[in-house]
């Protein structure tokens, strides 16, 4: 049996791939087909911190799709199949 040393690096990289492409399916068939526009939006909203010298934002939010899900899914076969 043969080892399989697979690359993490890999993965992300096909697994952001599989979420961009998705949700630019998304996005382009998302008003003809409505299941594949219907999205999510996820995370914490911009919190501003000003210390008179620096002023610092935090936040992160993510819109997920479920064509991105699909992209996703997509992406961990592909990587399976490597």
């Amino acid at each position: 049996m043969r080892s399989r040393n697979r690359n993490p690096w890999l993965l992300l990289l096909l697994l952001l791939v599989g979420l961009v492409i998705g949700g630019v399916i998304g996005d382009i068939f998302g008003d003809s087909i409505k299941w594949l526009g219907y999205s999510k939006s996820i995370g914490i909203s911009p919190a501003t911190l000003d210390l008179n010298v620096i002023q610092l934002t935090f936040g992160f939010t993510m819109n997920i799709s479920l064509t991105s899900i699909l992209g996703l899914i997509i992406a961990l076969l592909i990587f399976n199949r490597l």
